[in-house]
């Protein structure tokens, strides 16, 4: 990605000739699983049903009509660890859900976790020439926001104006055609490891897809986990997953700060695997059944066979009891809680007028979890599961989908971004945004 500003335009491009041929795939590329969704877009009026939920929802605009999960193979920590196993997997569950939709899919979006997220809150100002703010004058002033310099080895992910001020008015959705003299934007840039992205492309590209978008995971979660009234007073998506928990704060409805941390519900299954002496799979099947994070009186009685195939009689056929087995779970769970807490500390969480935080992704399942994280985050703690949108299977509805979703969701109704304003960056070869930056400054 030499060219970043010329690559996101690019996307975006792929993404408006994907919706004029109605049909565009999510992929969310996971570490325990990658799922497929096959979109349709029929319209705005079309399949407007009475189960849909607000305007956020955005189920007036597609249908799913195609859906595959697979178990995720050369991922680790949510970012591609080994390229061809990860290409087998992707090309599995792209054909499977181009079978279920039966038709043939040349655009995907994906998201992904992991990629060490670092989120920068950037403003600038300019003076308006004319009184009326048009479009042109909406480019100058994103382009006056005076951007850091994060490395050489790191890409811009998201780069979303998430406020704008005319004159001394703040809280602008969309200044354009209003009258003013000056133009102030409060921007939220979100960088990632730039190999990461890169590694994720070419894996897309090497199974013949043409990638239409990516973003974030925590950033596609919360938008299918908050409902509309936590995205605009102040809420925070705790999203979960097998390799990484991701976290994302929202306000406004604009995402306004992302992390990640390299904990996961693997790291749960390892500590079962090496504390219970049995295979990960074994250590897996055993959390999703027997697991949880409170115990009461009835688990010291409550009896697990643990089983195994070592062929050794008395060492397969042992039992833990419950309680046992929330004693392993329970220690890594706090600590993923509590390192959650300490991100949303430094971002400044308890400063939001409502502090809602919301638990989402496949580990959210744990039996208890909520209670616990009631203690360790806060009172206003809830579980949340991805919106209903029209087509998706039941089997696709629990919280392990909310990326998904969110996805699906973001597909449709995209938010503004830096590139889909016409600043004509791509004429000046930087390798930066801060190059271009300072050509605007130079310039305007």
């Amino acid at each position: 990605m030499s060219d970043l500003y010329a690559t996101q335009r690019a996307m975006r491009g792929m993404r408006r000739t994907a919706m004029q041929r109605g049909v565009i795939a999510i992929l969310d590329v996971g570490t325990s699983k990658i799922a497929c969704l096959v979109l349709r877009f029929d319209g705005p009026d079309k399949f407007s049903g009475g189960d849909e939920i607000g305007s956020m929802a955005g189920q007036s605009g597609f249908r799913v009509i195609g859906a595959a999960t697979t178990r995720s193979r050369g991922v680790q920590f949510g970012e591609v660890d080994a390229m061809q196993e990860t290409e087998r997997a992707v090309r599995t569950v792209i054909q499977a859900a181009q079978k279920m939709a039966n038709l043939r899919v040349d655009h995907v979006m994906a998201c992904f976790s992991g990629a060490r997220p670092r989120s920068y809150g950037l403003a600038g100002s300019i003076d308006l020439q004319d009184s009326v703010v048009t479009e042109n004058d909406v480019s100058h002033v994103l382009a006056a926001c005076d951007v850091p310099d994060f490395g050489e080895a790191r890409e811009v992910l998201h780069a979303q104006p998430v406020n704008f001020a005319l004159d001394h008015r703040s809280g602008l959705g969309d200044p354009r055609g209003q009258i003013g003299n000056q133009l102030a934007t409060d921007m939220h840039l979100l960088t990632v490891d730039a190999h990461v992205v890169g590694n994720l492309l070419h894996c897309i590209k090497r199974c013949d897809l043409e990638v239409a978008g990516l973003v974030s995971s925590s950033y596609a979660s919360g938008i299918s986990a908050l409902v509309e009234d936590e995205q605009e007073l102040g809420a925070a998506c705790i999203d979960m997953g097998g390799g990484a928990t991701g976290l994302s704060i929202f306000m406004k409805k604009h995402m306004i700060y992302s992390d990640s941390l390299r904990l996961g519900g693997d790291n749960i299954t390892s500590d079962i695997s090496q504390g219970l002496q049995v295979p990960m799979p074994t250590a897996e099947r055993i959390k999703t059944f027997y697991g949880g994070v409170v115990a009461t009186g009835m688990d010291d009685r409550d009896m697990i066979e643990v089983g195994g195939d070592t062929g050794d009689w008395e060492h397969d056929r042992r039992t833990v009891s419950r309680a046992e087995l929330i004693g392993i779970m329970r220690p890594r769970v706090e600590e993923i809680l509590e390192e959650v807490r300490d991100r949303l500390d430094a971002a400044g969480f308890e400063h939001l007028p409502s502090q809602q935080i919301v638990l989402t992704g496949g580990s959210s399942q744990i039996p208890g979890l909520d209670g616990l994280a009631t203690k360790i985050l806060g009172q206003q703690v809830r579980l949340g599961r991805p919106m209903r949108v029209q087509g998706l299977p039941q089997a696709a509805t629990g919280p392990a989908f909310a990326a998904s979703v969110g996805l699906c969701l973001n597909a449709a109704q995209p938010q503004d971004e830096w590139w889909d304003f016409d600043i004509p960056v791509e004429k000046y070869h930087a390798r930066s945004l801060k190059r271009a930056v300072k050509w605007f400054k130079d310039n305007w």
